[in-house]
């Protein structure tokens, strides 16, 4: 019987992802030591009722409300409690008293990543998060780590289940955003307030994320553009559909050119994506992240992005790679940001689009557009005009699909306002952008 070294670990949150934590630190003890080369003894699970209803049952004697206490003499503290505050008061706590923290809060990484990261220095210990991006895919360490020597080019990330799983069902089924939108918060895959998801909130804090680590370049959260995922119809779905795409929303983060030098742009938008691209077949609430490197190629990391027990997975690596560092001693793994590659901002960006407007189905309308598109240098690849409604002897109305060559955001954008103040067009419907090509 091996005798192992014993380190104490504080849990703070028992909800979904940390009711499933304390189970498994408690089930798989013993071959957790084996891997970790030290005993993983679970000290408390700060709460903020002990009575509450759990997923899990835990030993009552475990639960307390006072996560300050227990964070003394912690060796490793796991913070799954969310949000900013008390969350960040907390983990600069463990910090300074020489734990080691592991947590899945991307919001927190997000927007304060820099100086959690700055704190574990001073001390050397380590701030380890692979839970935060893309639950129980491995993304981070792979990212940090296994590429640090490899330059990266580009990311293109399916990084939010709730809004793969609604735009996966438009597609397959043809059924409206509503409507699917109350399917998924009756399955749980929505909050009743489904904001950070569709909004594109909660994969610009992944963005911001995986930008920093791919870039070795500290990434604020407002440096990201987001659009969210709620004008996309079922006719914006179909169109798509009929050109050869599928419409995901996208964490685009990349490496461009930037007069004679290198800039990085990161952005979240709903994206055309072509079939045959990998990302295009990630179904349901799946998240995959398609990463290209110089030296590595193509890679894609693909798997359930969210979960209690799949996100659980995620923590308890991070938790094993701790407990190995206070075994073998020395200071933590620091983040490498010190690139600091300047950020563009979204309108230098340059890709393709398709661009969707309602117009008069009458003489002169496409001679118009088209007009204004060359004005705006944006120059069209394809169109294709539907008609919509019959005039019965008047105008009726039409749905134009523009297909572009590669333009720069801030034209392709006048170019639209210019195209929705025409006179010609009764409604711009959609932009989107042409990813993955």
């Amino acid at each position: 019987m091996t005798e192992f070294r014993r380190l104490r670990v504080a849990l703070l949150g028992a909800g979904a992802v940390g009711s499933q934590v304390a189970h498994l630190l408690r089930t798989h003890a013993d071959e957790l030591a084996d891997r970790a080369g030290a005993a993983l003894d679970l000290v408390g699970i700060a709460v903020r009722d002990v009575d509450a209803p759990r997923d899990v049952e835990l030993p009552r004697e475990l639960l307390t409300t006072d996560a300050d206490q227990l964070i003394v003499g912690a060796d490793i503290v796991i913070e799954l409690t969310g949000g900013i505050e008390p969350a960040r008061s907390r983990i600069l706590e463990a910090l300074n008293s020489g734990a080691d923290v592991v947590t899945a809060n991307k919001a927190l990484v997000a927007t304060h990543g820099p100086e959690l990261f700055e704190a574990a220095d001073q001390v050397g210990a380590t701030v380890s998060y692979e839970a935060a991006v893309a639950g129980a895919i491995p993304i981070i360490r792979p990212l940090r780590d296994s590429l640090a020597g490899d330059r990266v080019h580009r990311i293109m990330g399916i990084v939010n289940g709730t809004t793969n799983y609604i735009l996966d069902r438009m597609d397959r089924e043809g059924s409206d955003f509503a409507e699917v939108l109350a399917d998924a918060q009756a399955l749980g895959y929505a909050e009743a307030d489904p904001t950070a998801d569709v909004d594109g909130f909660d994969a610009a804090q992944k963005a911001a994320i995986l930008a920093s680590l791919a870039f070795h370049t500290a990434v604020p959260l407002d440096a990201v553009h987001r659009e969210g995922i709620t004008a996309i119809d079922a006719q914006t779905i179909a169109a798509a559909r009929g050109a050869g795409y599928v419409i995901k929303l996208l964490a685009v983060c990349e490496r461009v050119a930037d007069g004679d030098g290198e800039a990085i742009s990161v952005r979240v938008y709903p994206a055309l994506v072509p079939r045959e691209h990998p990302l295009a077949n990630v179904r349901g609430a799946n998240n995959a992240v398609f990463v290209q490197a110089e030296a590595a190629g193509d890679l894609m990391f693909y798997g359930a992005g969210a979960g209690g027990i799949q996100t659980a997975s995620a923590v308890l690596g991070d938790v094993v790679s701790a407990a190995r560092r206070h075994i073998a001693g020395g200071t933590g793994v620091g983040e490498s940001t010190r690139a600091n590659l300047p950020i563009l901002p979204v309108g230098r960006v340059q890709t393709r689009y398709q661009i969707t407007l309602e117009v008069s189905d009458r003489p002169g309308v496409l001679a118009t557009v088209a007009g204004i598109l060359s004005d705006g240098s944006v120059s069209i690849a394809t169109v294709e005009q539907t008609v919509i409604s019959e005039g019965n002897g008047k105008p009726g109305a039409a749905r134009l699909v523009i297909g572009t060559h590669t333009a720069l955001e801030q034209n392709l954008g006048d170019t639209v306002d210019r195209l929705a103040a025409s006179g010609v067009v009764d409604r711009v419907v959609s932009v989107l952008r042409v990813e993955g090509d």
